[in-house]
């Protein structure tokens, strides 16, 4: 819990949300928020998760590495949908440039001995 609350603080400051404002956002005290960041608390409901979720985008600690490809894939197509209603063509080149990216170092790490 303590590294989702260090996620939390580190986005929220990143973003310019004081302490206080996001505890009011959130709907709970700024005391609450401030444990919830150092891990001094345990507790959290599924609608304040999910709230942060939500606001933050944080990334769930997988348990191993195709856990976490999955988790990060999940979000970057969220973050695409999202950008395609405003700048399809940016989703385009962004589309464009992972699967050339992809393709290319395929290429080379299996036509070339290890």
């Amino acid at each position: 819990m303590q590294e989702i609350g260090q996620q939390i603080r580190q986005i929220r400051n990143r973003k310019g949300i004081s302490l206080n404002a996001y505890a009011n956002e959130l709907g709970v005290s700024s005391g609450y928020l401030s444990n919830l960041e150092t891990g001094k608390t345990q507790n959290i409901t599924l609608s304040v998760l999910e709230q942060l979720q939500k606001d933050l985008n944080l990334v769930p600690f997988p348990a191993d590495s195709s856990d976490e490809i999955r988790m990060r894939l999940d979000r970057v197509y969220e973050l695409l949908l999202t950008l395609q209603t405003c700048k399809p063509d940016a989703v385009e080149y962004l589309l464009r440039c992972v699967e050339e990216g992809a393709e290319a170092f395929l290429s080379h790490y299996t036509s070339s001995p290890r």
